[in-house]
């Protein structure tokens, strides 16, 4: 037996091309012929390869002929506004600056209105006690106020009212009203001696907080006080009063509509005890007078500086991409 040779290249080709013809000319034939048998190749050869040289081109399909195909005129280009920039948006952003600035200015006069008061009722506190008169004109109570009195006389502990609930160290509690008649001309003013815990809300509860005797009490005089929208009115008839509405509580006690906080300094050990007891624990001789009117004008300025400087950015802001192509189209035309 011979040995195998190896084909060489040209022959190799040669035999592809030797079966391309066959194959295209079994394709055409219109008769129905037996199918041409190449002659068997050796086992040593390699197998026979598809040259992509003679492979036939795929028909490209235009592209108008895609379903999914979309036109420029079917899609056309998005119009930009170049004219007008902004819109009414940019008059609200104008006019907040101004606005704040306006309410930070006028925070400065009622910083200084609150400061020059504060320092005059400081002033009426560091004076003496005056001894209150028989009588007193509630109008006159305004220029008094946060003023130091002293009075003697008799708690009427009948007429008690209790006003709250009210907060003191995280406990809740009462603030105690009881009218102090006084000896003599018989007048009654009344006294706001304190808060007191929720739990000794009954006097049966706190027997200590009832003296009988003939008391004096110091403490400063205060204007009646104004409700606000957030309370809710007071209840007499079921003996429940929500804020300290001295005319109404002045006609029901039968007093003057003459308000007297107590005061006093209790030390911390004192001021246990009579909690303790339920002895109503008076303020401190001091103006609690609220006055934040200096964070307002921060708060007022700094809004009006930093909407400033925005109104400032959006209005020298430059033009986007779009815009400013289209605006050189429109030169050019």
């Amino acid at each position: 037996m011979k040995p195998c040779k190896w084909l060489t290249p040209q022959s190799l080709a040669r035999r592809v091309e030797q079966a391309l013809e066959a194959q295209v000319r079994a394709a055409h034939t219109t008769t129905r012929t037996a199918p041409t048998r190449t002659a068997p190749t050796s086992r040593c050869s390699p197998p026979l390869r598809r040259s992509f040289a003679h492979s036939t081109p795929r028909p490209i399909r235009p592209p108008a002929e895609d379903p999914a195909f979309t036109s420029v005129l079917d899609n056309p280009p998005e119009l930009v506004r170049t004219g007008r920039r902004h819109g009414p948006g940019l008059i609200i952003l104008a006019v907040i600056p101004v606005t704040a600035f306006l309410l930070g200015t006028w925070q400065v006069q009622r910083l200084g209105w609150k400061t020059e008061l504060v320092a005059k009722f400081e002033d009426r506190i560091v004076r003496p006690p005056l001894p209150l008169p028989p009588r007193v004109d509630p109008d006159a109570i305004h220029d008094f106020d946060f003023r130091r009195v002293r009075a003697r006389g008799r708690y009427r502990h009948d007429r008690e009212m209790l006003v709250g609930p009210r907060m003191h160290d995280g406990e809740q509690g009462f603030m105690v009203i009881t009218p102090l008649e006084r000896e003599g001309d018989g007048t009654t003013v009344l006294v706001n001696r304190g808060w007191i815990s929720k739990k000794h809300r009954l006097q049966k509860d706190r027997p200590d907080s009832l003296p009988t005797g003939e008391v004096e009490v110091e403490g400063l005089l205060r204007e009646p006080w104004k409700k606000n929208m957030f309370t809710p009115d007071n209840r007499p008839d079921k003996n429940e009063f929500y804020f300290p509405d001295v005319k109404q509580m002045a006609a029901l006690s039968g007093s003057q509509a003459v308000w007297i906080e107590q005061t006093m300094e209790p030390g911390l050990l004192q001021a246990i005890d009579m909690e303790a007891k339920g002895i109503p624990i008076g303020r401190a001789a001091e103006v609690n007078l609220r006055n934040n009117h200096a964070q307002y004008i921060f708060t007022w300025y700094g809004l009006a500086i930093a909407t400033s400087i925005m109104f400032y950015m959006v209005v020298k802001k430059p033009p986007t991409d779009v815009t400013r192509r289209v605006r050189m189209n429109k030169e050019w035309t």
